[in-house]
């Protein structure tokens, strides 16, 4: 039976923790949407179309490389905002052709559960993947005492959930109670009949940060944990400021180099791509070519992120170390751990930013430049 799909992919996924919204982070080697859009196509659906932001469809060329028969669309402030915007962009089928609403945020749906559901619906107006409450129920209203609810015929939605095309756009057009919480209330809203069919324990919503790490074990892919190391060292010169982490200092001298000499950026690049086996930052950014003069080392440290996340990897934490006499470092350290933080899309807590002196002995310990040095541990595939 030829199948439309729509995947819900606009949402911000706040929950799931500091860094990109969790469709576009990489699970077992490759980004969460894919996932879905893979096991869609090799299922037979005839067109999958993805909802997403401005930014979204500048990603997803990229995340869908070599994949064909999927088109994007950009969603709206809702989810059921969303799921009419993709409906509207699917090319002009039959309407009585089934339709699959799913949430990005479900990366491991299977063959089976896309059969059942097109099975389903046959003698249904909905059709959804769905599994039995098996933990036991507590209610507790504010300041009450709480209270044990009844599990019988109590069960766990999950996407995709099937419907005919037409179906599906009559009933969000005759909705008018607020925000749905998904496809199968606002068809039965317009009276349809929902059926449910076998879920799959498989099919678990990414929404909180420990989630990705069940995920990787579902996934059934083996982790390893590598570590690098990177060293930077610059002379001062003349100059109002510094950069150090990401931080501009005031300071009566700044640091010299190709780029604007953040040693602390440059000691944490070289520590990731160290990590990865992917050389240091002169094969990178060359300070012999003229592009680099000058330029913003986060977008280095940037560039060793992006290369962590194509291998399938993680960053675990960072260290770094700055050895200098002056200037004091300790008032801007937190702002430094919290640059990093953002450079990196890690949380704070796995940020580490130091610093020492020689004892007034060496080039540091003389005044005559600044050095810094950095470790970090990177999660990757085996």
């Amino acid at each position: 039976m030829t199948f439309s799909v729509v995947i819900v992919a606009a949402g911000s996924g706040t929950r799931a923790g500091p860094g990109q919204a969790k469709q576009w982070r990489v699970l077992a080697g490759k980004p969460v949407l894919r996932w879905s859009v893979e096991a869609f196509l090799a299922a037979g659906a005839g067109e999958v179309v993805i909802v997403t932001t401005a930014d979204g469809e500048a990603f997803l060329p990229r995340i869908l490389e070599g994949l064909q028969g999927w088109r994007s669309t950009l969603g709206g402030a809702t989810r059921a905002l969303s799921v009419q915007a993709g409906l509207a962009a699917l090319s002009e089928r039959p309407g009585a052709e089934p339709v699959m609403i799913h949430d990005a945020a479900r990366p491991f749906v299977s063959r089976n559960v896309i059969l059942a559901l097109l099975g389903a619906l046959a003698d249904a107006d909905l059709a959804l993947p769905a599994l039995a409450v098996a933990d036991t129920l507590k209610r507790q209203p504010t300041g009450e005492a709480a209270q044990t609810v009844s599990r019988e015929h109590l069960w766990r939605a999950q996407t995709p959930q099937a419907a005919r095309r037409d179906t599906l756009i009559a009933a969000y057009a005759a909705w008018t109670h607020g925000e749905p919480t998904d496809d199968a209330q606002v068809v039965e809203a317009a009276g349809g009949r929902i059926a449910l069919t076998a879920g799959d324990p498989l099919l678990t919503k990414l929404t909180y940060p420990e989630d990705f790490a069940m995920a990787e074990h579902l996934a059934g892919v083996a982790r390893v944990t590598r570590v690098g190391q990177g060293f930077d060292a610059h002379r001062w010169g003349p100059g109002e400021e510094v950069w150090l982490c990401g931080v501009a200092i005031k300071h009566d001298e700044t640091l010299v180099g190709h780029s604007d000499a953040d040693a602390g950026l440059h000691a944490l690049t070289d520590a990731i791509l160290g990590a990865i086996g992917e050389g240091d930052i002169g094969d990178h950014f060359p300070p012999t070519d003229p592009k680099w003069k000058g330029a913003a080392s986060d977008q280095f440290l940037k560039h060793a992120v992006d290369l962590v996340t194509a291998k399938g990897g993680a960053l675990v934490n960072v260290d770094v170390t700055l050895i200098c006499e002056r200037p004091k470092i300790k008032p801007h350290r937190q702002a430094m751990r919290e640059r990093l933080a953002e450079i990196l899309s890690i949380p704070v807590d796995r940020v580490s930013v130091k610093a020492t002196t020689t004892e007034k002995m060496g080039f540091t310990g003389r005044g005559e430049g600044l050095a810094a040095s950095a470790v970090v541990a990177v999660e990757t595939p085996a």
